[in-house]
């Protein structure tokens, strides 16, 4: 990964639906053009629709939502899909799954983050509440300066990004 070349990140979450797809928005707004985010899921929607109340949430937030689509983590297991240099998952049940082995072998972290979907989340509170959540974790990323965005160097960045909940932390100069 060099500057010249735009950091792929993978967002998986299990269904694909709210979380990842929130990351993604997020990541290919802010990272303008230096990261390129994608998102996938284990268990996708059947109709590839996320949910709903994900469109709302990042419309209300004026960020774009065309193309965003739920989709199988299988989509970026084979050697014909986009090279990930970091792969990050959001929920607590994708990172306790057994992933693809991605080509390559992107450095890896986990953010927790919880289900805005959940029985107990309030509607679209619930989902602005999350979309803040992982915009401090994105926000950090994409503060990282070059010199911190090799492989070994961004694992690392990007678990400690996941471990500090996004409050009070700044990149490392």
């Amino acid at each position: 990964m060099t500057p010249a070349h735009p950091v792929h990140v993978l967002f998986l979450c299990n269904s694909n639906a709210a979380r990842s797809l929130i990351a993604e928005a997020l990541l290919n707004h802010l990272g303008k053009g230096r990261f390129i985010a994608y998102s996938a899921g284990h268990e996708p929607t059947p109709d590839g629709q996320p949910d709903p109340r994900t469109i709302d949430a990042l419309k209300g937030a004026g960020l774009p939502t065309d193309g965003l689509r739920s989709k199988s983590w299988n989509e970026y297991g084979p050697a014909s899909a986009p090279h990930m240099d970091l792969v990050v998952t959001l929920c607590d049940e994708a990172a306790g799954e057994t992933c693809p082995v991605w080509p390559g072998q992107p450095a890896a972290a986990h953010w927790s983050h919880p289900d805005p979907r959940a029985e107990d989340a309030t509607g679209a509170e619930a989902f602005a509440k999350t979309m803040h959540a992982i915009r401090r974790h994105v926000e950090l990323l994409v503060n990282l300066p070059d010199e911190r965005i090799d492989r070994l160097v961004i694992e690392s960045e990007a678990r400690r990004i996941g471990s500090t909940g996004g409050e009070h932390a700044s990149p490392t100069p």
